[in-house]
């Protein structure tokens, strides 16, 4: 088929140009600094670490050019492919307008992708501000950086800022962070921050800035502390909007919902036939996996006779701070609620072998099971490696196998997935 490609700005989209390969650059080089910081506990005398901030964005803007411009041969290179630079806007369901170039197609395929919201927090328009985009233009070590917004983004920063040397301090307005996920996940991530010197502050109900005599005040209101935070520079993660507001939609007979998200049905086709919304602009996943399996479901939909729908997949996601965060399926919060009798067991990393010899025995896994058909509904590894180890439980979730065959296998020792098949014995 012949296929017209249009990005208005840089190959790779957020995941490549500012988000996962990025970020994930830069916390390596913040755990670096911190191993160096801790080379005392294993034994190992040396001095202090001191972050070279340009340096580090060198080597992250090293990483992303050589992505991005993989990305940007490979297509160009393509057979029956046509890359345009330009910003593409509807003028009938079937045609788009780019560069004053009308393209017509049966099929169109949005995936436009999001950016970082800004909140209408007073103040926000008086102060200079960083998002989790403009952050990694950042060449220096803020003195104390802010952090508005307790949640994945906004924690990712925060550690790895504090590692590189920074005072922080995280400010949610919920009364414990990360929302979404169990409370003795939530208290664990905490306590893991606060081991390092993040300062959180929840609970934080009238959040406002206002220039301040080091940079930036930010007026938080908490029950507890201080009512005011005096830092250098702020960073706003309080989530992310969809592109989706400067396509001319409408003269595509397409809608928005309230948060501007382009609604599609499990088969991620939009309510305009021969239109699809696939990754973060849809609202039915906001991460690189999400959009990746977007795309596989419409190809073997559309090129293979299949019958897949973003139903049939089983959620999983992981937070990115160290030690990370990997979840599959449901939390038992969320299983509960759904109506589920479970059976949930857990233990805390201090009673794994292997995150206690790497010295990384902080975090704990979590196994949720339906009591009923001995199905596992979710799980969560918070501990070294946990981005990995959660796929054993993903894997199985998506072959629809109960947790007795998880119980029965034989893991690798040492290791800190070899406690999952411990777990199945340890329900309640």
């Amino acid at each position: 088929m012949r296929v017209a490609l249009v990005e208005r700005k840089l190959i790779g989209g957020t995941c490549v140009n500012a988000g996962c390969t990025p970020t994930k650059t830069l916390a390596a080089s913040a755990h670096a600094a911190h191993i160096v910081r801790r080379a005392a506990d294993f034994g190992i005398d040396t001095l202090p670490p001191t972050a070279n901030m340009a340096r580090v964005r060198t080597r992250m803007r090293q990483v992303v050019s050589a992505s991005g411009e993989g990305l940007e041969r490979w297509l160009e290179g393509m057979e029956g492919l046509t890359l345009l630079r330009g910003h593409a806007r509807f003028v009938a369901p079937d045609t788009l307008e780019v560069a004053g170039i009308r393209l017509s197609a049966p099929r169109i395929f949005l995936n436009v992708g999001a950016r970082p919201s800004r909140p209408d927090l007073p103040g926000v328009r008086d102060v200079p501000y960083l998002t989790s985009t403009t952050i990694l233009d950042l060449d220096r070590l803020p003195r104390h950086l802010v952090v508005v917004g307790g949640s994945y983004i906004g924690l990712e920063f925060a550690q790895m800022y504090r590692r590189f040397g920074a005072e922080v301090t995280v400010v949610e307005r919920a009364s414990a962070l990360l929302q979404r996920e169990d409370p003795e996940i939530s208290e664990a991530i905490r306590g893991i921050l606060a081991a390092e010197g993040v300062a959180i502050r929840t609970a934080a109900k009238c959040i406002a800035l206002a220039p301040g005599p080091d940079g930036v005040c930010v007026h938080v209101g908490c029950e507890e502390g201080a009512p005011e935070i005096h830092g250098s520079d702020v960073l706003l993660a309080v989530g992310r909007a969809p592109n989706t507001d400067d396509l001319s939609l409408e003269a595509a007979g397409l809608e928005v919902d309230a948060r501007g998200f382009v609604p599609v049905n499990e088969r991620l086709e939009t309510a305009v036939p021969g239109i699809w919304a696939l990754g973060d602009c849809n609202g039915r996943g906001a991460f690189t996996h999400t959009s990746w399996d977007d795309h596989e479901i419409v190809a073997a939909n559309l090129l293979d006779g299949g019958d897949r729908n973003i139903g049939d997949r089983v959620p999983g996601y992981a937070l990115y701070i160290d030690p990370p965060l990997g979840r599959a399926g449901l939390t038992e919060a969320q299983a509960r609620a759904s109506g589920y009798d479970v059976r949930v067991a857990s233990r805390p990393m201090s009673r794994v072998g292997r995150a206690v010899e790497k010295g990384e025995a902080q975090g704990l896994m979590k196994l949720v099971v339906d009591a009923k058909s001995g199905l596992i509904l979710g799980g969560s590894v918070l501990g070294p490696g946990g981005d990995e180890a959660i796929h054993g439980i993903l894997y199985l979730m998506n072959a629809g196998a109960p947790a007795e065959v998880l119980g029965r296998s034989m893991p690798i020792h040492p290791t800190v997935s070899e406690l999952l098949p411990t777990l199945v014995g340890e329900l309640g």
